[in-house]
């Protein structure tokens, strides 16, 4: 393989294969392969897209007084390629990360309307306020919780030692299904307050999104935007205090490592 001496109209290197003559640049064989844009244009679209309260309009008007032009269906787009890509990274990098914190998960379950109709997003958060997982589900029951289980704790890597729930009837039996006897399951409302107010995070980055009209979007979307929420979450613990300047610090490099894993996608 040798590199040509020529670039992309977008300033890509191309590259060129000595046994068969076959020519290629940086981003064949990518999911923005033939994209007209930049690869860096497109992974801050769908970052400000998955972390910020803005519309798929509101992304092309910004980028337009920037001389940039696309539609808000290019927008829709991008998200749908790139955006269970981010989200299958992250959930790889906190694989077995969180210790014994982590062993103790507080799980519920939240509306959200999808196609006109109520679906049922698990979610689940450790003790100090990490993400464990999120998954959407179209039934409230038995099967959806065991589902939601196994898929925490394939995310994890870990087994927890306590879950606290609310009073729903399929929670002990899939905890002793999934996660084993020996795992302390506590049934209590008021414990779950923490993460009841941690679901103001999807609920009001949603609201502004009037629902979603079909499932899998809907699906994509709310994993994708926890996944990314809990990646560029300052705190590792809860209520701990960290000063503006470090809060910068770790905002930019993380946010700076989420545009990279999407550029290379």
């Amino acid at each position: 393989m040798t590199e040509r001496p020529e670039r992309t109209a977008r300033g890509y290197r191309r590259f060129r294969c000595r046994d068969c003559g076959k020519q290629f640049n940086e981003r064949s064989g990518g999911v923005l392969n033939r994209a007209q844009y930049p690869s860096d244009v497109i992974a801050l679209v769908v970052v400000w897209r998955l972390r910020y309260r803005l519309t798929l309009r509101d992304l092309a008007e910004m980028f337009l007084l920037r001389g940039i032009v696309f539609s808000y269906e290019a927008v829709r787009e991008w998200e749908a390629k790139l955006a269970p890509l981010l989200a299958d990274k992250l959930r790889q990098r906190r694989r077995g990360r969180g210790g014994t914190r982590g062993r103790r998960w507080h799980v519920d379950e939240t509306y959200l309307n999808v196609g006109g109709r109520w679906a049922y997003l698990y979610r689940a958060i450790d003790r100090e306020g990490n993400l464990v997982d999120t998954a959407l589900s179209e039934h409230r029951d038995m099967a959806a919780a065991q589902a939601f289980f196994r898929s925490a704790k394939s995310v994890t890597g870990v087994t927890p030692d306590q879950v606290t729930t609310d009073g729903h009837g399929s929670y002990p039996r899939a905890i002793r299904s999934t996660l084993g006897r020996r795992v302390v399951h506590r049934n209590s409302a008021y414990k779950n307050n923490r993460l009841e107010q941690d679901h103001r995070g999807v609920k009001g980055r949603i609201r502004c999104m009037r629902g979603f009209k079909s499932f899998d979007s809907a699906r994509r979307f709310c994993r994708s935007y926890d996944e990314l929420r809990n990646f560029l979450r300052l705190r590792t613990r809860h209520n701990q205090h960290v000063a503006a300047n470090r809060r910068r610090l770790l905002h930019l490099r993380r946010a700076t490592t989420a545009l990279a894993i999407l550029q290379v996608a």
